[in-house]
């Protein structure tokens, strides 16, 4: 009888070690776990600001597809392989159960068509919302973001729209400072205007 080959042990790579340490997170109440970009991220839930413009924009979006099989949804972790992202908002299938992912904690990101964040105050903040949140998204293949920034300037609105997975970026890019208005130009929200109403005080 031969001797039994040597197995190296199994490396179960970075992106499993990281999705199994999120998942045994018991994170005080007030905060979030995501992962981004090969780490963990922690952060708190948004201030007084952040929840009045989450909300006018999902009433918003909301008034917008009424009637249709699309929904607006907050605070649920969207999954794209072993990376979790918890937009400020995200639109999909009214039933969620429809894109639910392979182990139940959260959503398939292929079903989501528009994600929106709203910028917490800090530098950090900000890089994750434009750089680090705007490459995974697009690598999702999430065909609209809206990032609503307090603290760009006077205040800005950016839609991004046509996603490049293999680059990690959108094709299109619109700013605005609040006060003028943009719109979304594609998927179930195309033709909502962003304006000085969202972002008034």
């Amino acid at each position: 009888m031969s001797a039994l080959a040597h197995e190296a042990p199994c490396d179960p790579g970075l992106d499993e070690v990281l999705w199994q340490a999120w998942k045994a997170m018991d994170l005080p109440e007030g905060y979030r776990a995501e992962i981004i970009e090969g780490s963990i991220e922690v952060s708190p839930t948004g201030r007084r600001r952040h929840g009045v413009l989450t909300n006018r924009l999902r009433w918003l979006l909301e008034a917008h597809m009424t009637g249709s099989e699309l929904k607006v949804f907050q605070d649920i972790n969207i999954i794209h392989g072993r990376k979790v992202c918890i937009p400020d908002l995200f639109v999909g299938p009214e039933d969620l159960d429809e894109i639910a992912d392979e182990e139940g904690l959260g959503v398939d990101a292929t079903r989501v068509s528009l994600v929106a964040e709203i910028v917490s105050p800090g530098k950090e903040a900000h890089r994750r919302d434009h750089i680090r949140k705007r490459r995974w998204y697009a690598q999702a293949g999430i065909p609209v973001y809206v990032v609503i920034d307090d603290f760009d300037g006077l205040g800005t609105v950016t839609v991004f729209s046509g996603p490049d997975a293999d680059g990690g970026t959108y094709a299109t890019k619109t700013t605005v400072s609040y006060g003028t208005p943009v719109t979304i130009p594609e998927g179930p929200a195309k033709g909502v205007e962003l304006d000085g109403t969202l972002t008034r005080p």
